[in-house]
């Protein structure tokens, strides 16, 4: 094995959660990642050599190609059935059955559950700086070779990404302050069917998202205000009696909740909290995106 291919291998864990995090699904990244090393190994002999930080060319490149992916996604994605959400990673510990080596590399990114459903709602030129710049730490001149635009420009995309984060992102509460507690209240509360203290425990305009790819049952449209909710999660509950509610933790951090039918993994549930309540509930239904997990 070569030493520019070992640096390549090196590089992969770091380029791996670059894709996810611009593309929030695992195989997505895994592809992208795979274009860009075809393509360095595509370049002649004499440019290939050439490259003195093939890591940095790869991250580059990876970008790019991201990008491209990104764009084209928004057009897929209007024709996705019913509410497009980020594949939940397992956090540090899980087990990833049937998925690469690869992807343990995801497992090392901080960035929680909640930021990746924000990071939807920027354009594709905002979240690629965004992640660029606030995950990666690269500078706004090797930024601007990823997005094809200005330093400067990148710069004022940045800010405005940023703006859209604070605007969009609930506050997850750390351990310390109840987040942990407060989910596995949650948890527990949708395990027996407790709706008076599932309603305690929502915030009054807490807002239920559920991805079922058109494969699974799912709400279509988000779900508003605590009484709704409540009323969702029992009624689901009611609907497979027989699953088993396991809290597990994702990547990231957050805490989280794991429906079982069986063998089979029926549902998982992340919640972001604020100020002591839950403020957003996603539920992953997709069983694509429920592969790590199985």
């Amino acid at each position: 094995m070569t030493a520019e291919l070992l640096d390549i291998d090196g590089e992969r864990p770091r380029l791996l959660g670059l894709a996810y995090q611009m593309l929030g699904t695992v195989a997505d990244a895994e592809d992208a990642v795979q274009e860009a090393v075809s393509r360095f190994y595509a370049l002649p002999d004499q440019e290939r050599a050439a490259v003195q930080r093939p890591g940095a060319w790869l991250m580059r490149t990876t970008g790019r190609v991201a990008l491209d992916v990104l764009k084209s996604a928004r057009h897929q994605r209007e024709l996705y059935v019913g509410e497009w959400l980020p594949e939940p990673i397992p956090g540090h510990g899980g087990e990833l059955k049937g998925s690469s080596p690869e992807s343990y590399a995801v497992l090392q990114t901080e960035v929680s559950y909640g930021l990746m459903v924000v990071l939807e709602r920027l354009s594709p030129a905002q979240r690629a700086v965004f992640v660029l710049r606030e995950s990666f730490g690269l500078g706004f001149p090797e930024i601007s070779e990823v997005v094809l635009r200005s330093p400067g420009a990148c710069r004022q995309l940045a800010s405005e990404a940023r703006k859209k984060i604070q605007a969009g992102e609930s506050t997850r509460d750390s351990e310390e302050t109840g987040h942990g507690q407060l989910v596995r209240a949650f948890a527990h509360a949708c395990s027996t069917g407790d709706i008076a203290e599932l309603t305690r425990l929502l915030d009054p305009s807490v807002e239920l998202r559920s991805d079922g790819g058109g494969v699974a049952s799912a709400a279509r449209r988000p779900v508003i205000t605590a009484v709704n909710v409540a009323k969702m999660l029992v009624g689901l509950r009611q609907k497979y009696p027989e699953a088993e509610v396991e809290r597990v933790t994702l990547a990231g951090g957050e805490q989280g909740a794991l429906l079982r039918l069986g063998e089979e993994v029926g549902g998982l549930i992340a919640c972001g909290t604020s100020s002591g309540v839950i403020a957003q509930v996603w539920i992953m239904r997709n069983p694509e995106k429920l592969q790590l997990w199985q």
